[in-house]
């Protein structure tokens, strides 16, 4: 007898169709499963025969045949215990019941239990576009899959509770989202909490008012890393179609809490230094995301920049300027959204107190030097925001001022991201960091004064067309915190102190 039962399957971050057909036909016996499978995919043999046997219900006798259609697409992973087991059943004619508005996924273990997969939120979006009624899913996932509204998520528990769903003897409820709890890392960690640092401050404000990335450059226990984790509590709210792709892509990467529908928290990710080009980028037969890409509508922290691989350093070059990131392989090419800030932190020397006004510095010239080159000038062009983290001197610590905190931050920038969003809107821009060098023209209008101050330090330092392009996208972010509608000399000269620190430093 032969039937189809729907499932689902995963390319990137998006899903497709994946019919389960299943043929049990008279012939010695033997289970093939045939449509491009892997190992899992293939192992799935075991695990549902056990299952079959041990929840109490007969394994066909016969040649069992099935197919995960289409056969031209490799599939991967366990996902497709559930809808194979389920095809069995109804081939073998111990289950009947309607299920063509229905489509299954899970893992089974040997005694029935269901478990969970990755992806499960990708999948039920599509699942909701190709007109499924029904989407039954283990339930350490139906929390996250509840999120799309339009489709009942069934959460499964065992093998034994859907054939009593199915049958009409148990009435399962569909799965809610699980309310969003309030945000801990907004309440532990402000900005209120680091002392001084003024300038590095406001340059934290202005990235996040304009999505610039950042370098900050300080000897060790002067709070860089303070500052960058901080970063998140500054940035705006994430929109709903925001925290859709960053859940998918965390979903994907079977990295997203069991406690978590959706993810309105923008990503922190800070990969240690020793991360491969594939775990920064993404890799693997059919690549998953890297670590740029769990970052997406977030932040990317790189703290000791230097101590990272040259190669994946290099790798984050084309990815920081398109906003996302395109990963080839024989089993075919994958793109993931990177849209990310990037914040870098990096001490001055392999001491880390060259340029300290107390502590002398125990760095050989030519140490210093080696040191900072492994910092490529491609690197340093793509980073807006190049400033100076000061060592905090003891009356600084222990005075009593009030700092800014976060919430007093955001507000700025949200009304800066507020000028952004309605400048360009229906151009596709989110902010000044992402305009094209087509719309520079337009948008980043100079005063007659600061074009003259633009122009006499560009023909001084010497600067690239991407630091040219860099500074007018900086200064429209300080103009738009300062709400002018033009370009001011003051805007321009606070964005070129903001790219002077690779002169100090690098020297050229």
């Amino acid at each position: 007898m032969f039937t189809r039962i729907n499932s689902f399957g995963l390319y990137g971050i998006d899903a497709y169709a994946v019919p389960v057909e299943a043929d049990i036909s008279t012939g010695l016996p033997a289970f093939d499963i045939v449509g491009l499978a892997d190992t899992a995919v293939k192992e799935s043999r075991d695990r549902v025969r056990s299952a079959i046997k041990n929840c109490g219900f007969k394994f066909p006798l016969g040649r069992i045949t099935v197919n995960l259609a289409p056969a031209d697409k490799r599939k991967e992973g366990t996902l497709y215990d559930l809808p194979v087991l389920v095809a069995l059943l109804v081939a073998s004619s111990q289950l009947k019941a309607f299920l063509d508005d229905a489509a299954f996924l899970g893992e089974v273990s040997l005694d029935g239990r269901v478990r969970a997969v990755n992806g499960v939120l990708a999948m039920a979006i599509f699942a909701k576009k190709q007109g499924i009624k029904r989407l039954f899913v283990p339930a350490e996932n139906a929390a996250e899959g509840a999120v799309v509204v339009g489709i009942d998520i069934l959460p499964v528990n065992t093998v034994a509770e859907l054939f009593s769903c199915l049958t009409g003897e148990l009435k399962i409820a569909p799965a809610k989202p699980i309310e969003n709890r309030k945000d801990n890392v907004l309440s532990v960690l402000d900005f209120a909490d680091v002392k001084g640092q003024t300038i590095p401050k406001k340059a934290l404000e202005v990235a996040a008012a304009g999505g610039h990335n950042v370098l900050l450059i300080g000897p060790p226990g002067s709070g860089k890393s303070m500052l960058a984790k901080r970063m998140p509590t500054i940035l705006p709210q994430m929109t709903h179609e925001e925290s859709i792709e960053a859940t998918k892509i965390h979903s994907v990467a079977g990295v997203l809490p069991s406690d978590t529908s959706l993810i309105t928290t923008r990503p922190f990710r800070a990969p240690h230094h020793t991360v491969s080009t594939a775990g920064m980028a993404g890799g693997g037969t059919i690549p998953r995301p890297g670590e740029i890409s769990l970052a997406h509508n977030g932040v990317l922290f790189l703290d000791e920049l230097p101590e990272y691989h040259r190669d994946v350093m290099e790798a984050l070059r084309q990815p920081i300027e398109d906003g996302r990131v395109t990963i080839s392989r024989v089993a075919g090419t994958l793109t993931y959204p990177c849209s990310i800030t990037l914040i870098a932190a990096m001490n001055p020397c392999p001491c880390g107190f060259f340029g300290h006004p107390k502590k002398e510095c125990t760095c050989t010239p030519r140490q210093v030097s080696k040191y900072l080159s492994r910092i490529s000038g491609p690197m340093l062009d793509r980073l807006d925001i190049h400033v100076e983290v000061p060592p905090v001197d003891f009356d600084a610590l222990k005075s009593k001022g009030n700092e800014e905190t976060s919430a007093q931050i955001r507000a700025r920038v949200d009304k800066a991201r507020e000028i952004q969003n309605a400048r360009y809107k229906g151009t596709g821009i989110t902010c000044n960091a992402r305009l094209t060098p087509a719309m520079l023209e337009k948008f980043c209008v100079l005063s007659p004064d600061a074009e003259n101050a633009l122009k006499t330090v560009f023909d001084k330092m010497g600067m690239s067309g991407r630091a040219y392009d860099r500074i007018l996208k900086v200064a429209r972010t300080i103009a738009d915190l300062d709400n002018s509608a033009t370009i001011e000399t003051a805007h321009i000269l606070q964005a070129i102190q903001f790219r002077s620190l690779d002169r100090k430093y690098w020297g050229n």
